[in-house]
């Protein structure tokens, strides 16, 4: 194994990918479900001539814009900042929010049709990455074309998950799996908890694929928490308003963003890399 210089270290703009990394992504996404949804449904559904289709297409066009101005930020950053990557992923989880949501609803594909749908954008992003660059290494992104290729994959598997994650609480009777938010979040938490076992259990396992099918699934994970969160109490919720559980989980991000240590993700050199 080759030594990292410091220079070489310092071109890594993510975050070293450790437990701490899994506990905040899965509140930003929670944040993602709960946040998207205060702007979509409880602002812009009431005001909107359609609160179904229009809620979600302004939301989307919103979170958007915002994603794609704090992506071009962070690409053109010179070093690791975490704030500025946090910023970004709950952009990228919110927006997929909105994404999924119009998505399955308002396209009136349901469920599957949108679930299929994201899934061959999240293979599609990394098929590209993988032929234009020759990995889909999250270690590895040192520069703006992975960057790119990596807040791409990001934003479609943050979408994905959020489809998912309806898909699996939803009742039957709207097209779901009917096994409720509580149901939904020990499925999904029990796949990561098999996910971990498999790292730590067995280094034949390709780690980049472990990381991909976590990264997806801490999405589900959170959209479900996060609907058990403001969801009524007649559906399995705590009904808590959807803006006061977005700013206790951001209270709660930032607490943790100041407390867990947030350094630059290493990456292999590149002897290593070719093996």
């Amino acid at each position: 194994m080759i030594e990292q210089s410091p220079a070489r270290e310092a071109l890594s703009k993510v975050p070293a990918v450790t437990l701490g990394f899994w506990i905040i992504k899965i509140l930003a996404t929670t944040l993602g479900e709960t946040g998207g949804d205060t702007v979509t449904m409880s602002w812009l559904g009431e005001t909107t001539a359609n609160p179904v289709t229009g809620g979600y297409l302004i939301g989307t066009a919103i979170f958007g814009i915002a994603l794609v101005v704090l992506v071009w930020v962070q690409i053109r950053a010179r070093t690791f900042n975490p704030w500025l990557y946090w910023a970004t992923i709950v952009a990228s989880t919110t927006c997929g929010t909105t994404l999924a949501d119009f998505a399955d609803r308002s396209l009136g594909i349901g469920y599957p049709g949108g679930s299929l749908l994201l899934l061959a954008c999240v293979l599609l992003s990394l098929l590209a990455w993988h032929r234009t660059l020759g990995h889909v290494d999250v270690r590895r992104i040192v520069g703006p074309r992975e960057e790119s290729f990596y807040w791409l994959t990001i934003t479609f598997s943050q979408t994905l998950g959020t489809a998912l994650g309806d898909w699996a609480a939803d009742d039957r009777s709207e097209g779901g799996w009917g096994l409720g938010y509580g149901g939904g979040a020990l499925v999904f938490g029990a796949g990561l908890a098999v996910l971990a076992i498999l790292y730590f259990s067995s280094r034949k396992v390709n780690r980049v694929g472990l990381f991909w099918a976590a990264f997806i699934l801490t999405r589900p994970l959170g959209a479900t928490v996060g609907d058990f969160l403001d969801k009524p109490v007649a559906k399995g919720g705590l009904d808590w308003s959807r803006p006061l559980a977005s700013a206790v989980l951001l209270v709660v991000i930032v607490a943790l963003i100041f407390i867990l240590p947030q350094r630059p993700g290493s990456h292999p050199g590149e002897a290593e890399a070719g093996t």
